[in-house]
């Protein structure tokens, strides 16, 4: 069984997991100072209420996929890649903002948080289902990010599930210890570290959506036999519609199918063979994203959170 394909879906479960727990564990210490942890119970459906509905949203997402890839043979081709390219860049557009968002906003979310339970738990009569809906939300979000982020991969079987797994069960870890047993924990390394690693598998993703698009209009220049393409490479056989030509080939020295070629596909998106077109979207990306994430960081520092 290859295990590299659950190493990203694991940061990416533990990242956005941990940014659960943040909030999870914020509204619990909250409720615990004012003297309502009667109302516990409502965070704990809140949470889930939001797991089990991510992974409801995942399995609807790739029933939804298979129905598509099992229309007209001559046409599944096509609108299979043209799918797994847009939601690749749905969940480039989604884990690059909330990268960005949360470090931005990590200096104010405890008092954001504290503030809005506050409010919530001022009305008597509604306050525990003001509760849930508060830990739902922040559950469910991350949650989707994550089922976007492995529908993009197209990563199906039990591997990407241990991955996920293996991400919440270090999240919650994360957040008993910070939480519960007061350990202090740099949040601020660990967002910087995990933001950098975030950039680079969202990198590799880049590469793979640009990939499935352009996958996507080579089935459509052969559906409609329109000349969209490049010509076929003599020595690769290989060819693009929007990629332009080879830039990179390693593929006898490092090939992405063995070790450890494999290891940073699954991680960076490693290709042994690169288009120009792929090359300048990822790039490109690294230098935005990353331009505006250290930004971001040198901005609004993230503090360590604990009971206290």
């Amino acid at each position: 069984m290859d295990f590299s394909a659950a190493l990203p879906i694991f940061a990416i479960t533990l990242r956005e997991g941990v940014e659960a727990a943040l909030v999870v564990g914020i509204v619990m210490a909250y409720l615990k100072k004012a003297d309502r942890s009667s109302l516990n119970p409502w965070v704990f459906g809140g949470i889930g209420t939001g797991i089990l509905a991510s992974f409801v949203m995942g399995i609807l997402l790739n029933w939804f996929l298979k129905q598509v890839e099992s229309t007209d043979p001559d046409q599944a081709a096509f609108y299979g890649q043209l799918w797994q390219g847009l939601l690749g860049i749905t969940a480039i557009a989604m884990l690059s903002w909330m990268l960005v968002w949360m470090t931005e906003n990590a200096k104010a979310l405890k008092g954001e948080i504290e503030g809005r339970i506050g409010k919530a738990i001022s009305n008597e009569k509604n306050a525990g289902f003001a509760v849930f809906t508060l830990i739902l939300i922040a559950v469910l979000r991350e949650g989707f990010e994550v089922v976007i982020f492995i529908s993009a991969k197209l990563q199906g079987g039990l591997v990407p599930i241990l991955g996920a797994i293996a991400g919440l069960v270090g999240a919650v870890g994360i957040g008993i210890a910070l939480f519960q047993f007061g350990i202090r924990i740099n949040l601020k390394v660990f967002f910087q570290a995990m933001g950098i690693f975030l950039l680079l598998i969202v990198g590799g993703l880049v590469i793979s959506a640009i990939g499935h698009l352009d996958k996507a209009v080579a089935a459509y220049a052969e559906l409609s036999q329109a000349s969209l393409c490049f010509p076929t490479d003599a020595t690769t056989g290989l060819t693009s519609c929007l990629l332009g030509g080879l830039v990179w080939d390693v593929h006898e020295i490092l090939p992405d199918q063995e070790f450890p070629g494999i290891l940073l596909k699954a991680l960076f998106g490693f290709r042994d063979r690169l288009f120009l077109g792929q090359a300048i979207a990822y790039f490109t990306f690294l230098t935005s994203a990353g331009l505006l994430y250290f930004q971001s960081l040198s901005d609004k520092p993230i503090k360590s959170m604990t009971n206290s």
